[in-house]
């Protein structure tokens, strides 16, 4: 199979040949627009109408990320590569870890210590009609995004609550044509690119015991999926340590 083909199949992982893709594909119509349209609709699509969130696992299929309706970097990432490849836009995954530090305030703070130090996260590289670009501004919805950039409106910088961005009033999320990121400054280790995320996970996984791989999936991503959402609504809980600056104006005012 030549490197392009490699770009463009299926695979266990991205599943676009699953009838819940196909179907999605045909009623958004998204294979009659030109290549920039194409990832631009996809990109979207994978940004807003799938929530940000927490799945079972990594190395779910795409076609079970859109049966959840929600995802992170990694699960998302899954799906934005199969709807890729299905309107015939080769991709690759660029592989890499986070620091935890990125997902204090999501993870909650009595079982953050147990949290891996660095977390296994990836983004999406497409070919677009100049090059390549770097997808990774799809991993937080914009209700989400919203809400953190409203609870931090004097901050430029945020590492935390699943964002790790200099520019958080301003980040480059919107697809334009480029290179597009939202976590980019809890970049760990690079592993580089991988043809699918089929060879990423066979290489690369997050360690778990087997209790704590137990924990998470039945107890603690609940939990941290019902913190994004409250996150989502405006509450945003406090990370020890980092000041809440809406908060902290508030006291000011009251004090004065």
């Amino acid at each position: 199979m030549s490197a392009n083909d490699r770009l463009l199949a299926t695979t266990p992982i991205l599943n676009f040949d699953h009838p819940s893709i196909a179907q999605l594909i045909e009623d958004r119509g998204w294979k009659a627009l030109s290549q920039h349209d194409r990832i631009g609709a996809v990109y979207d699509f994978v940004r807003n109408e799938i929530a940000f969130g927490y799945n079972r696992a990594d190395h779910i299929s795409a076609a079970e990320v859109l049966a959840d309706g929600f995802g992170q970097c990694n699960t998302k990432g899954t799906l934005l590569m199969a709807l890729l490849r299905a309107v015939s836009v080769q991709c690759r995954l660029h592989g890499f870890t986070i620091h935890k530090e990125l997902q204090r305030g999501v993870v909650p703070e009595l079982v953050y210590p147990l949290a891996p130090n660095e977390i296994v996260h990836s983004w999406v590289e497409v070919e677009t009609e100049t090059g390549w670009a770097n997808l990774e501004g799809f991993i937080l919805d914009a209700e989400f995004l919203s809400a953190l950039q409203s609870k931090f409106a004097d901050s430029h910088s945020l590492c935390g609550y699943g964002a790790g961005t200099d520019c958080l009033q301003a980040p480059p999320v919107e697809w334009t044509g480029g290179n597009t990121y939202i976590q980019e400054t809890g970049i760990a280790q690079d592993f580089g690119t991988f043809d699918a995320p089929d060879n990423f996970y066979a290489a690369h996984q997050q360690s778990f015991s087997f209790v704590k791989g137990i924990l998470y999936r039945h107890i603690i991503r609940h939990w941290m999926n019902a913190r994004v959402r409250r996150i989502r609504s405006g509450s945003v809980p406090q990370i020890p340590g980092l000041a809440l600056p809406n908060h902290r104006h508030e006291e000011s005012r009251h004090a004065s």
